[in-house]
């Protein structure tokens, strides 16, 4: 029996699959309703052409998330890849065999691939809750920009009744406003109406967050304690970096691997007698940002941290240049956490 690489290109109600042999040929494409009786017609598919090696899939963390698992619990070997490049669809064109073609080369070849997340286990239940508190959060922000909004434009009488409160303060004076609906056409009514609802929202949405606070603070204390409890990380930190390495975090080579993901890790910009190296503007933006607060919060508490600012400053560097050389010596930190939990859970 031959030995065959598989490529799916994923989609919200269907899956286009193709099977290549060693060599690249094309063997087949076909595609399959994403559902469960649609991952098993799919599976069974592929392996009619031979024994089944590897699979390429595009959009593990998407649509793909079912039909990976479904494959890994079948023990096939699932590799994330990318989408063709411009270049290869320029030449190409576009469709969905093509795509599932191009995954399941990129495959076989193991260009531009990766070991997807597992998308079960705590870290999972984890990066769903946090989907709801961070909608919270970034909801509670807008709310209360647009208070301030109305109240730069509101009539003078009204203004005249808010001076010098604190956030706290406005929107419980806000909260509890009262008012004539029927008088809803005078601006000043109108303006209170308003203030009121978002007011009331501010507060309905700093409850949410707060439940999933107490939702979360145990989650990640149970998942990684040794994490939580280094200089400057709380829950939001851990969290966030905890979901970044995945359930799974030995998919990650060494630690450079996962300062690259959270986009900490200088890119070599070097040519001719020229040596440098350029800031990094991928990976992942939601841990880079984390390991920012880091930072600042060790700059401002940890003599360290502090000492090695006033060193390199003399040296000659800005302050930003301290800070990305900060973030890339506490991912390399906090991988070491992150990677010895499992064994500190095992002993």
């Amino acid at each position: 029996m031959i030995e065959v690489a598989g490529g799916v290109d994923t989609h919200l109600d269907t899956h286009t699959a193709a099977v290549i042999d060693q060599v690249g040929r094309v063997l087949g494409t076909q595609q399959f309703p994403a559902t469960v009786a649609g991952y098993t017609a799919l599976l069974a598919w592929m392996r009619g052409f031979g024994r089944l090696g590897r699979v390429g899939i595009e959009g593990t963390g998407a649509y793909g998330a079912g039909l990976a698992r479904r494959l890994r619990d079948e023990q096939v070997e699932v590799i994330e890849v990318d989408r063709p490049d411009r270049k290869t669809r320029r030449f190409q064109g576009k469709s969905d065999p093509i795509d599932a073609i191009q995954a399941a080369k990129a495959a076989l070849a193991g260009d531009r691939t990766g070991i997807p997340k597992q998308r079960d286990g705590r870290v999972e239940a984890l990066r769903n809750l946090r989907v709801a508190r961070r909608s919270a959060v970034d909801q509670r922000a807008d709310t209360q920009r647009q208070i301030k909004t109305l109240l730069v434009t509101a009539p003078d009488e009204l203004r005249a009744q808010l001076p010098g409160l604190t956030v706290k303060q406005l929107i419980t004076v806000c909260a509890r406003m009262r008012l004539d609906p029927a008088d809803a056409a005078a601006p000043v009514t109108a303006v209170k109406i308003a203030l009121r609802s978002l007011a009331r929202r501010h507060q309905q949405l700093s409850a949410e967050t707060t439940d999933l606070d107490e939702v979360l603070d145990p989650l990640v204390a149970a998942i990684n304690p040794g994490l939580l409890a280094a200089n400057g990380v709380g829950t939001d930190v851990a969290g966030q970096l905890l979901v970044t390495a995945g359930e799974n975090h030995e998919r990650l080579a060494s630690e450079a691997a996962f300062a690259m993901l959270c986009g900490v890790a200088p890119i070599p910009a070097s040519s001719g007698k020229t040596t440098r190296h350029r800031l990094n503007r991928g990976g992942d933006r939601q841990a880079n940002a984390v390991l920012y607060r880091v930072v600042l919060c060790r700059l401002r508490w940890d003599p360290h941290t502090r000492e090695y600012m006033q060193r390199r400053t003399k040296e000659g560097l800005s302050k930003k240049e301290i800070i990305r050389c900060l973030k890339r010596y506490i991912a390399r930190e906090l991988y070491q956490l992150i990677t010895s939990n499992d064994l500190q859970l095992a002993a």
